[in-house]
């Protein structure tokens, strides 16, 4: 870490050198990725539901504080809308504890109990949600701040249809929030992270701008694709479901868009198209980009090359500060 520190609210209360967390990405989120966010100055979250068992989450979780020599780290702690989906996520939740993590990503459906639990272990809890009605709902069950996530995010960003920005902007302008207060969805650049600041956020939340970095444990041909990819390269799908799901487009994109043009009541009328072990074995395994739901959002534009994630964590703070000194001298006193 090259650059001084860009304190916010959100630094201070996760002990973060600069106001960026890593989104948890499915099948992606492991120690190395996570590690390497940390020691950058940032915050990642392990995704448990990435590997076999609670064996393979425990030697993430060893491997992830090895590399990060003691910088705290996160778990993601995703509910689903069906209970029987969530018989292991009290089980993740112990391991994580037993092994030291306090930081906390919750998203999903009714976090209350999940909140007080990891409080009473004491730990901290920054509760993802797609509209603003859920995240003060999340402030009021006690979570310790809040991500906001518009419909540009890539992955599962609810049923919400508006932008970032704006629910950004409506956030802080009706001043309901006394936790600090996070944006994700679309961000890939610097001026974004400013501009996040200036509406009075305290920090961003990003996944895509990330996939091209050295620790992300994805197939280089991926990688390559995404280069060439651009802020059009992703879509919107099974909104009709209310599951509503941004991917790169690619050939099973295609399939699942025309199967829910048709009038698909249900996810059965997929069949395997929608399992996400596809993306794991075919694309991010084998290279293959062209099968799979790969979760995916329009930050993906701003990537120009794959480098270390801590190379990009520095681009994206000079940005910042670039942009805010640019703020700055626009609008001084002539």
């Amino acid at each position: 870490m090259s650059q001084p520190p860009l304190p916010t609210r959100l630094t201070r209360l996760f002990g973060l050198a600069y106001p960026i967390l890593g989104g948890g990405l499915m099948w992606l989120s492991d120690a190395r990725y996570v590690g390497a966010l940390a020691n950058a100055g940032c915050m990642g979250f392990i995704t448990p539901r990435s590997f076999d068992d609670e064996a393979a989450l425990r030697e993430q979780l060893r491997r992830c504080s090895q590399i990060t020599g003691g910088r705290p780290f996160g778990v993601n702690l995703t509910l689903s809308a069906r209970p029987q989906a969530n018989a292991g996520v009290r089980a993740s939740l112990e391991t994580a504890l037993e092994h030291g993590v306090r930081h906390f990503e919750t998203a999903g459906y009714a976090p209350d109990a999940l909140i007080r639990a990891i409080h009473e272990a004491g730990g901290i809890v920054i509760h993802k949600a797609s509209s603003v009605r859920h995240a003060l709902a999340a402030q009021a069950a006690g979570a310790d701040a809040v991500a906001l996530v518009g419909m540009e995010e890539g992955g599962h960003p609810g049923a919400n249809e508006l932008p970032t920005m704006l629910m950004g902007a409506l956030a802080t302008a009706r001043g309901q929030f006394h936790v600090p207060l996070v944006l994700g969805g679309g961000i890939g650049h610097g001026s974004q992270i400013a501009a996040a600041l200036a509406l009075g956020a305290d920090g961003v939340l990003m996944g895509s701008r990330f996939l091209v970095s050295d620790e992300v444990s994805a197939h280089a041909a991926y990688k390559n694709h995404l280069l060439d990819c651009d802020e059009h390269s992703t879509v919107r799908l099974l909104h009709t479901l209310g599951n509503t799901w941004r991917v790169l487009r690619n050939d099973t994109a295609a399939q699942v868009d025309a199967i829910e043009r048709a009038g698909a009541a249900d996810h059965a009328a997929f069949g395997t198209l929608l399992d996400s072990r596809v993306a794991r074995d075919r694309c991010y395994g084998d290279g293959d980009w062209r099968g799979g739901m790969l979760s995916l959002g329009p930050a993906i534009g701003f990537a120009t090359r794959t480098e270390p994630l801590a190379a990009i964590v520095e681009e994206l703070i000079r940005q910042t500060r670039a942009a805010l000194a640019h703020l700055n001298a626009s609008t001084a006193l002539q």
